[in-house]
């Protein structure tokens, strides 16, 4: 078990929920309205407020973006009422994932956030990953991204008591993994596809009620250090390399220190120490419900996990109009 933070002790447990309440209930005004763009603003903007309010001096080190490409929660942006004075903050948070699946009401789109100390979460540039998740109960290094697909699913089943045929994988559908499900499916692996959210993908193989065993495929880095700080909490493991286009890619790399282009980060490394990972529910999904909207009240529902002490809070909100 982690050792606890007295730094995070001074930033509520609870508070973590508050901000993405706040978060989820601005992006629910917007679910199947089709746009995008507004439903982004509206949880960012919601998200920001909220943050503000909190006695920290919080550094936004996995945002909606570097600082020229994003107006507000920018990577590097101070928030918190006491800058200077209050316990210092790492932040990471997606005020809403599933932009996507907000605008077609669609599952699982999520206002998510993770704290640690100053200096533990990743600063992972805004370029793809490719990743690898698996739940709790597995001995070390089960999983390897050196290892083909076929022979991570052996793994996975080995260590299971099962066949490759009885495992459930999750992959983004994206053309790009076209390749990836074709051999899964091609050793008679179950392949659950989602339209966008690999948050909530990675955070499915720790739930068995979803029957997902293991996240496969390339998504945000962002993304993976977010997952990662859930992961802590809740038990499991991960493995992530930065994947590079072009040029301008690998320049964002070095600029938030990346040297080791072609390293293979575990878990630790992306969120180290102790962790707080807290998800409200914009939408229905297999982790929590959406956002309800009553006559006189709205209702939420969010989770909150703490990596030192493995502790998982359910909370449940009423909200009044």
């Amino acid at each position: 078990m982690q050792t606890a933070s007295q730094v995070l002790d001074r930033v509520l447990v609870l508070e973590m929920v508050r901000v993405t309440e706040a978060a989820a209930i601005a992006a629910s005004t917007l679910v199947g309205r089709g746009d995008e763009k507004a439903a982004d603003a509206a949880a960012v903007e919601a998200m920001r407020a909220a943050l503000n309010e909190l006695y920290m001096d919080g550094t936004v080190v996995i945002g909606e973006g570097e600082r020229d490409e994003a107006p507000m929660l920018y990577i590097g942006e101070k928030v918190g009422s006491a800058p200077g004075k209050g316990p210092k903050i790492d932040i990471a948070l997606d005020p809403l994932e599933g932009t996507t699946i907000c605008a077609k009401a669609g599952p699982n789109s999520l206002a998510v956030l993770a704290i640690a100390e100053e200096g533990n979460l990743l600063n992972a540039p805004d370029v793809y990953m490719d990743k690898i998740a698996v739940g709790p109960g597995y001995s070390p290094d089960v999983i390897d991204l050196d290892r083909t697909p076929t022979q991570n699913i052996e793994a996975i089943a080995a260590a299971k008591g099962v066949k490759p045929n009885e495992i459930i994988a999750c992959v983004l559908d994206r053309p790009r993994h076209e390749k990836l499900i074709a051999e899964l499916r091609g050793i008679g692996c179950g392949v659950v596809l989602i339209g966008d959210g690999d948050v909530a993908g990675v955070i499915a193989t720790t739930n068995p009620d979803t029957t997902i065993d293991v996240y496969m495929g390339s998504g945000g880095a962002p993304e993976g250090v977010l997952a990662c700080a859930a992961l802590r909490c809740v038990g499991g493991q991960f493995k992530g390399r930065l994947l590079f286009r072009n040029d301008d890619e690998r320049a964002r790399a070095a600029k938030w220190g990346v040297t080791d282009l072609d390293k293979q980060y575990d878990l630790t490394e992306l969120a180290k120490g102790d962790c707080i990972f807290a998800a409200t529910g914009v939408t229905d999904g297999s982790l929590l419900e959406g956002v309800k909207r009553r006559k006189d009240k709205m209702t939420t529902e969010s989770v909150v996990m703490r990596a030192s002490s493995g502790t998982v809070r359910w909370v449940k909100g009423e909200h009044r109009l």
